[in-house]
């Protein structure tokens, strides 16, 4: 990944206390992992950003890079890797998520 890359996906994260990267929008997922997570977000009340991996493909890749994550969606809490759908799913359904969400917003 180059520096501009990396630049920006930096500049994305940091946007946001919660943004998503993810396939489509948050208005129009387009993949059903991605509204998963939009779905878990909405359900919880929480304000988030959404990048679409679609539009740009240097992000698409980049983010995977960033990360050390191989799939998309990819969700960040105040700058920090969370995990993708299947661990937010996990996570709203033990109800640590809320529990987490609530303690970083906080702060």
């Amino acid at each position: 990944m180059d520096a501009q890359t990396k630049s920006r996906i930096e500049a994305l994260i940091s946007s946001s206390p919660v943004f998503v990267f993810m396939k489509g929008t948050k208005l129009m997922p387009q993949c059903g992992f991605s509204n998963n997570v939009v779905q878990i977000l909405n359900a919880l009340g929480i304000t988030f950003e959404t990048f679409d991996v679609l539009s740009d493909m240097d992000v698409r890749q980049g983010i995977k890079e960033f990360s050390d994550w191989p799939t998309i969606p990819q969700v960040y809490v105040k700058g920090e890797f969370m995990g993708g759908s299947d661990i937010l799913i996990e996570m709203y359904n033990n109800g640590e998520l809320k529990e987490k969400l609530e303690i970083a917003l906080a702060s």
